[in-house]
C-alpha cells in the first residue's frame, strides 16, 4: 500500500526544519524535507520556493500538528518560560534581526553587493504587541 504525504509546514531556514523533524522523528513519525539542499545552497532562494516544506505521512498528519503546535511559538528565557516584553509586559515575544547601528548597516551593504550573506547582524527581542525592542 502506497503512502501519502502531506505537508504540514514550512520553514524560512533549513536549521528551523532540522529542529522539528527531530522533534517529530523523536516520536516515532517519519518525516521528509523538500528544499533543504536548495536553501542550504542558497538561502536568498528560500522565499522563492515557499521554504523548506515539512512533510509526514498522511495517518501521521493529526499526532505531527499536536506535537508542533505544544512547542512554544514565542521566544523563552533560560529556565523555558515565556520572556515577558519590560513595556507592557506582553508575552508575544520574537526575536527579529536589525540593522538600526552603523556597523549592521555597513555588513548588510557589503553583503548586498558581494552577494554573500552579512557578516554582523544585530539581534533583539520584540514585542508584538507594542513593537518594543530590548
Amino acid at each position: 500500500m502506497r503512502k501519502s504525504l502531506i505537508e504540514i509546514a514550512n520553514y524560512q531556514f533549513s536549521s528551523e526544519a532540522y529542529l522539528f523533524k527531530g522533534k517529530l522523528e523523536s516520536e516515532g513519525i517519519e518525516v521528509f524535507l523538500q528544499n533543504e539542499n536548495t536553501i542550504n545552497t542558497d538561502p536568498l532562494l528560500s522565499n522563492a520556493l515557499g521554504g523548506v516544506k515539512l512533510f509526514v505521512n498522511s495517518e501521521d498528519v493529526q499526532q505531527s500538528k499536536q506535537i508542533l503546535d505544544d512547542i512554544p511559538e514565542y521566544s523563552l528565557d533560560d529556565k523555558g518560560e515565556l520572556l515577558s516584553c519590560p513595556n507592557c509586559g506582553s508575552q508575544k515575544i520574537t526575536m527579529v534581526t536589525t540593522i538600526k547601528d552603523i556597523k549592521s548597516f555597513l555588513a548588510f551593504i557589503y553583503g548586498l553587493l558581494t552577494l554573500s550573506m552579512p557578516l554582523f547582524s544585530k539581534q533583539k527581542y520584540k514585542c508584538e504587541n507594542c513593537n518594543f525592542e530590548f
